[in-house]
């Protein structure tokens, strides 16, 4: 994967304000009704958690294999980490968005809500960003280093049309 094929930041960042604004619209209209607040299960944020650990498990796993070159990478399992990755991060970016609006929505209450309503949501939105954090880092292992020889100028043709044949000066 070459460095300019990276998933942008900002796709990770529409993916947690959406998270954001969900979860305050779920805890608006739960509060129009009279309802208590929703509280996420302790088990979403351990999930989270050891999502972000096996991500990163595997990604220093295929990067050890990778440098020293001792057996053949599957690349199909290698592109599926990629992809598992790139999910990861807009899963927990979504996912932490939606804990940390859970939880914003309980700060303008003039009661302060109880130790057991607001630390899942916290711990929601903390995992969620660890979560984006180790995806961010398995993507960057991903990487093939460059080989012996290979530099990324030399190899690709000239972009434009002067690197077309019909455009070429005589």
């Amino acid at each position: 994967m070459r460095s300019d094929e990276r998933m942008n930041p900002l796709v990770t960042l529409a993916a947690a304000a959406m998270g954001i604004a969900i979860g305050l619209v779920v805890q608006f209209a739960l509060s129009g009704r009279g309802a208590a607040p929703f509280v996420p299960p302790l088990s979403l944020a351990i999930m989270l958690a050891l999502i972000a650990g096996v991500l990163l498990t595997l990604g220093i796993r295929l990067r050890r294999t990778v440098l020293k070159r001792a057996g053949a990478v599957n690349p199909f399992l290698a592109v599926r980490l990629l992809a598992t990755a790139r999910a990861g991060q807009l899963v927990g970016g979504f996912l932490g968005g939606f804990g940390g609006g859970l939880a914003l929505s309980l700060l303008g209450r003039s009661v302060p809500a109880p130790v057991s309503s607001w630390l899942p949501m916290v711990l929601v939105f903390a995992t969620g960003a660890a979560l984006v954090v180790c995806a961010a880092i398995t993507e960057h292992l991903c990487r093939i280093p460059p080989g012996e020889g290979d530099t990324p100028e030399a190899s690709e043709p000239e972009a434009g049309p002067s690197g077309q044949t019909a455009y070429r000066k005589p």
